[in-house]
């Protein structure tokens, strides 16, 4: 089988931040901050923006609030003019199809879809086979899957898969890649004459994948410390391999404080509301926030490394 006609037209490439969804302390939405985060992202280089990825617990919210979440952003990227990615998987395949074509009509630049989460697919055919239904709900918006097997248990090879999925998904074109496993990276990067976007989203090694071929990130310190990652691309594209390495060295330094007494969500929403202006409330259970001793320390230990 060939591969299919492109119906969209998907050009973007760089740095797109996976962005927090902000709860109040009764842990309702607050969507009245999105106009000043959006600008926050744009002022310090960050040229797009996630919904509902890892970082903004989408998994953890309805359909509606999912809704209402991305109608916002989606007003606010007209003007900053970031590219707006939304994230609609994770949940049962009609709310996956609905929150695609809510995303389509509203004007989303593109889609991510990571798979249901209990029932699993167990190979790149299955995954595929899946991901058909999302593409068909919004035929004019382009759709990347969502690599992140560490957090799915969805470890199927992306290699192999993208070389299936161009051939049976007219609207596919790339993936978010979630791994540490540079080499497969790599791979995937390179399937298809490398004419489909591979994005990175292990924040420990920007350095690394943009010194080896990565153009485009998604990772959750972008929100908070974008500086280094505007930095560090900036030298790979320059050939500046000892200043990247040491920019990633801090950015990493930093990620390891920030990350060290508790899960990935909860712990860099404290570094955000500690970092920037923007505060983005706590995280939904059964994530755990952290302690007012615990966000002290954070604190005090990210002042000893200059970061604030």
């Amino acid at each position: 089988m060939g591969l299919l006609a492109n119906l969209v037209n998907f050009t973007y490439r760089g740095l797109c931040a996976p962005v927090f969804t902000i709860f109040n302390k009764d842990l309702s939405i607050n969507t009245q901050t999105i106009p000043e985060y959006a600008r926050f992202l744009a002022k310090n280089g960050i040229d797009g923006v996630l919904v509902h990825g890892t970082t903004g617990e989408g998994v953890s919210m309805t359909v509606a609030e999912r809704k209402a979440v991305v109608d916002v952003w989606a007003k606010v990227v007209k003007e900053t003019k970031q590219h707006l990615m939304v994230q609609v998987g994770g949940c049962p395949l009609p709310d996956a199809v609905e929150m695609a074509k809510h995303a389509e009509l509203v004007g989303a630049d593109s889609i991510l879809c990571h798979a249901e989460l209990f029932f699993k697919p167990h190979t790149p055919s299955e995954l595929v086979d899946y991901l058909k239904y999302v593409g068909e709900a919004a035929p004019n918006t382009p759709l990347l899957y969502y690599h992140i097997p560490g957090w799915t248990g969805i470890n199927i090879n992306m290699e192999t898969f993208i070389n299936e999925a161009v051939k049976r998904i007219p609207t596919f074109q790339g993936i978010k890649y979630t791994s540490t496993d540079l080499e497969a990276g790599l791979a995937a990067l390179k399937t298809n004459n490398g004419k489909h976007a591979v994005f990175l989203g292990a924040d420990t090694l920007l350095a690394s994948a943009f010194g080896s071929g990565f153009d485009s990130a998604i990772g959750t310190s972008l929100n908070m410390l974008p500086q280094y990652a505007v930095k560090i691309l900036k030298a790979a594209k320059e050939n500046n391999i000892v200043e990247a390495r040491k920019l990633q060295h801090v950015l990493t330094e930093a990620v390891n404080i920030i990350s060290k007494d508790g899960a990935w969500v909860p712990t860099m929403k404290v570094a955000m509301n500690l970092i920037t202006p923007i505060n983005v409330g706590v995280a939904r259970p059964p994530l755990k926030n952290l302690t007012e001793a615990q966000i002290e320390d954070m604190r005090k230990s990210l002042k000893e490394i200059g970061i604030l």
